[in-house]
């Protein structure tokens, strides 16, 4: 009866399908771009985090000393050299190594040294930092002249 009419209505129904489509196909590509800079801030937080040392300042008795994330004291031993730790096998179950991982990055006076072993270990202005295994809490610095004096508060 109206061949124009039914002609342009199902013009109109594939205009709308394509619409549609492609409605769809933009919201798919919102999403992915969504999902892709999502997924980079992510990342660019997660190696924010690791980007300085993690040392802290505390106050004992004795002044302002470097601390571990945890706040347990730092010390630095005198028969290591610039950049190389002296302190292996026994010596560093009793004072344990402030570690570096894989994504750490030095920065200002800190360093990161290869140990004997391999690993990664935390130095400040050369000296390797080291916490002591008998000191208890935070604030402790039990480690402070150990060994005949060989063994110091790392200090700022």
């Amino acid at each position: 009866m109206f061949p124009h009419r039914r002609r342009n209505s199902a013009g109109l129904r594939a205009s709308l399908r394509m619409q549609v489509v492609c409605i769809r196909k933009g919201d798919i590509m919102k999403t992915k771009l969504a999902l892709t800079l999502a997924t980079a801030a992510s990342f660019a937080l997660a190696s924010a985090a690791f980007a300085a040392p993690p040392t802290k300042t505390g106050t004992t008795a004795k002044g302002s000393v470097l601390t571990d994330a945890k706040g347990m004291t730092l010390y630095t031993f005198d028969k290591d050299t610039d950049g190389k730790s002296a302190c292996n096998g026994p010596c560093a179950t009793n004072w344990p190594v402030l570690k570096a991982d894989v994504g750490d990055k030095a920065e200002g006076g800190y360093t990161i040294i290869s140990r004997d072993d391999g690993s990664k270990q935390w130095a400040y202005k050369g000296k390797p930092l080291y916490t002591f295994a008998k000191d208890q809490k935070a604030g402790d610095i039990t480690g402070d002249g150990f060994l005949n004096g060989a063994w110091h508060l790392a200090q700022p």
